[in-house]
C-alpha cells in the first residue's frame, strides 16, 4: 500500500479504495515478471525512488536487444508516471510506438499498459479522470489484456485488469474485474500470476465490503491474510490484519476487532512507526464501547500526527 514497496498502516475507510488498489500494485511490483528471454526488471526497480530506478533503466539500455531496449523504455516511462509526470511519460511512449508494433507480446502489452497508467491510475487526481480519460485508459487496458492473454503472459494480464478498477470504480464493476483477475491467478501455473493472489483477494474483499457484503468480505480478507503470514514483508501483513480487524466490527464483532487492532498499535509503537489509522479504530471502537476517555486518548494520539479528527 501507498509507495511501491508498501506502506506502513494508513488506512482510512475514506480513502481506502484507492489505497487498496495501490496494495495491489505493490504487490506485483515485485513479482518475478521477466517472461523467457526477457530482461529481468525486478533488480532495477526501486518503486519509492523512481529516479534512481530510471537511472538504472537508462545505464541497462547499453547492449540490450531490440526487445528489451523497449521494455525498458517503458519501464523509464513508468518511472515518470509514478512522479506524476504524465506528459513526459507520453512522450517516450509515444517515441516507441512505431518500433512496438511488430515487437514480442510482452513489448506491446507492457507499451498498452504503461500508456494505459499514464491515463487513470493510482497516481492521478480524481478530478482529471473525465469520462473521456477514463474511456481511453480502458481502451489501453483491455488491448493489454486481450495481447497478454494470446501470448500466456498471464502476470500482465491480471495487471491489465487490476487496473481496470481505476476506470470502472463502482464496486460492483470493480468486483467483477477483481474476480476475474483472481481466477486467473488461482489457476495460472505462473509464477508472476500466483504472486496476485493475496492482493486481488484484498481488493475482493475490499470490493465486497463497500457492497455491504462484509461476510464474503471478511472470508477474503482472511484468505488474504493467511498468504501474507506465509511471506516475510511484516508491513503488508499488518494491513491485512488491519482489514481483518475492520471487517469484524462492521460484523459488530467489536472484542475481536479490538484485541487485533490493540495488537496492530503496540507492533507500529515499537517499530517506530505509529499508524493513526490504527487509532482511528481504536477510537471508534472505544466509542462504541461508551468508553469516552479511551476514545479521546486516541483521537489526540491521531491529532498529534497531524490528522483531522474527522
Amino acid at each position: 500500500m501507498g509507495s511501491q514497496t508498501r506502506v506502513r498502516i494508513a488506512i482510512n475507510p475514506r480513502g481506502m479504495a484507492m489505497l487498496v488498489r495501490r496494495l495491489a500494485l505493490c504487490l506485483a511490483l515485485t513479482a518475478p515478471w521477466a517472461s523467457a528471454g526477457a530482461i529481468d526488471l525486478a533488480p532495477l526497480w526501486d518503486y519509492g525512488n523512481p529516479q534512481a530506478s530510471e537511472e538504472r533503466f537508462r545505464a541497462a539500455l547499453a547492449g540490450a536487444n531490440a526487445d528489451d531496449t523497449l521494455i525498458l523504455q517503458t519501464q523509464i516511462a513508468r518511472t515518470f508516471g509514478l512522479r506524476a509526470d504524465f506528459k513526459t511519460a507520453q512522450a517516450i511512449l509515444e517515441s516507441i510506438e512505431p518500433a512496438t508494433r511488430k515487437a514480442s507480446a510482452e513489448v506491446r502489452v507492457r507499451y498498452a499498459l504503461e500508456y494505459g497508467r499514464t491515463l487513470s491510475s493510482a497516481v492521478h487526481r480524481s478530478e482529471s479522470q473525465t469520462p473521456a480519460v477514463k474511456s481511453e485508459a480502458r481502451q489501453y487496458y483491455l488491448r493489454a489484456y486481450a495481447i497478454a492473454r494470446a501470448g500466456h503472459l498471464d502476470g500482465l494480464a491480471i495487471d491489465a485488469l487490476h487496473m481496470m478498477a481505476f476506470v470502472d470504480t463502482a464496486p460492483a464493476d470493480q468486483l467483477q474485474w477483481d474476480q476475474q483477475a483472481l481466477d486467473l491467478a488461482i489457476h495460472s501455473s505462473q509464477p508472476s500470476a500466483r504472486h496476485w493472489e493475496a492482493s486481488l483477494r484484498n481488493n475482493t474483499g475490499y470490493a465486497l465490503h463497500e457492497l455491504g457484503r462484509y461476510q464474503e468480505a471478511l472470508v477474503e480478507f482472511q484468505r488474504a491474510l493467511v498468504l501474507e503470514q506465509q511471506g516475510h514483508d511484516v508491513e503488508g501483513l499488518r494491513a491485512a490484519n488491519w482489514m481483518v480487524a475492520w471487517t469484524l466490527r462492521a460484523l459488530n464483532r467489536p472484542d475481536e476487532a479490538l484485541a487485533i487492532q490493540l495488537r496492530l498499535e503496540q507492533e507500529c509503537d515499537a517499530s517506530g512507526t505509529p499508524a493513526p489509522d490504527v487509532y482511528e479504530e481504536l477510537e471508534i471502537l472505544y466509542r462504541e464501547k461508551g468508553d469516552e476517555k479511551r476514545a479521546d486518548e486516541y483521537r489526540a494520539k491521531r491529532q498529534s500526527m497531524g490528522q483531522s479528527p474527522g
